[in-house]
């Protein structure tokens, strides 16, 4: 339908610059880029851009010469009723006022300042979305909380001396496109980086002795209840002689059938005092709970920070293992639970 439209207005058009701007528009659909365009019609980048956004906006309209948009403005006591209106909701887009304003009023303003000016007045600024979790309850998390800490009390003596080793525990999957990130650059140049699949990922298992702040990593294939009971066996071979108390998330595979059997076959015949290995979660939906999720965010900073060696997923592998593994941490999340000497 477009291109039709397109087509349609550069055989009517008796203007060399309107014929020049739908070709623009033109050719930008059919897959060329502004580099390609640029060379062909003698125009700059952002004049592209801008026809195209006329056009996507206004039609064919948009690409005429001396194009205003609708001639209207709002009056005074619109202009009230339009601050009021955007006072209703806590976020809004650009668009959704631009519809409004079109459809109640119809009018259209030829410059975006006059949207941004509507929007200042009714105190409403640009601000970056962020996630919120509906489950997340916050009482549930300060239970928890209170209860590791108190259950890490009582085991007090048992973690100084080493008899009892607290492992905080979480996955990663490292994908080769997390090395994609902010960097300095020519402002009219595009800066690549050799990414040949952006998917292809590489899951971690990562363990934090709480006491000695050591972390303790893991590569598998996936994350799922196999792999999971073979890193717990890693675990164990790192602290010989150590009963494991390991916390962590409510991933379905931390619950499957197959790591209870796990569990009921090293502590079957023991007390819950003497268990080898137990198992406690940290409140549903509220992975800031962990400390772990910290370090995995710490360790793909760093590989996007040093970008320019990654040349293959391979190469970044390396370099997350390289500031993981056997490495200590040190920050003030990390003592939430409790201090230990």
């Amino acid at each position: 339908m477009w291109m039709q439209l397109l087509e349609n207005f550069i055989k009517d058009s008796q203007h060399q610059r309107e014929i020049q701007r739908a070709t623009a528009v033109k050719m930008l659909l059919y897959g060329y880029k502004h580099e390609e365009i640029m060379p062909i019609l003698g125009v700059s980048s952002g004049l592209i851009s801008t026809w195209k956004k006329a056009f996507f906006k206004n039609g064919v309209d948009g690409l005429k010469l001396g194009y205003k948009g609708s001639e209207g403005l709002l009056n005074a006591i619109q202009r009230s009723e339009v601050i009021e209106w955007l006072q209703t909701k806590d976020r809004w887009t650009l668009n959704e006022l631009e519809y409004h304003i079109a459809c109640k009023y119809g009018v259209t303003f030829a410059s975006k300042q006059s949207y941004y000016d509507l929007f200042e007045i009714a105190r409403i600024s640009w601000k970056k979305t962020s996630a919120n979790n509906p489950k997340h309850d916050p009482e549930l998390v300060s239970s928890k909380k209170k209860e590791i800490c108190e259950l890490l009390e009582t085991q007090r003596a048992e973690i100084e001396s080493r008899g009892l080793v607290v492992f905080m525990v979480d996955e990663c999957h490292l994908l080769w496109g997390d090395v994609i990130g902010y960097v300095w650059g020519k402002t009219s140049e595009r800066v690549s980086i050799p990414v040949v699949n952006a998917r292809e990922k590489q899951t971690y298992f990562g363990a934090l002795d709480y006491k000695t702040k050591e972390f303790i990593t893991y590569a598998a294939q996936k994350g799922n209840s196999k792999n999971t009971i073979n890193f717990l066996e890693y675990l164990r071979k790192q602290r010989p002689g150590a009963k494991l108390l390991i916390i962590w998330d409510g991933a379905s595979y931390h619950r499957s059938q197959e790591i209870q059997d796990y569990l009921n076959s090293l502590n079957r015949e023991l007390t819950k005092e003497q268990w080898l290995l137990t198992c406690l979660r940290f409140a549903p939906n509220a992975p800031q709970q962990n400390p772990l999720e910290d370090i995995w965010l710490q360790a793909k900073r760093f590989i996007r920070e040093f970008y320019f060696f990654c040349h293959s997923f391979t190469v970044i592998k390396a370099l997350f293992e390289l500031v993981t593994h056997c490495q200590i941490f040190d920050f003030p999340k990390l003592n939430e639970y409790g201090v230990f000497s």
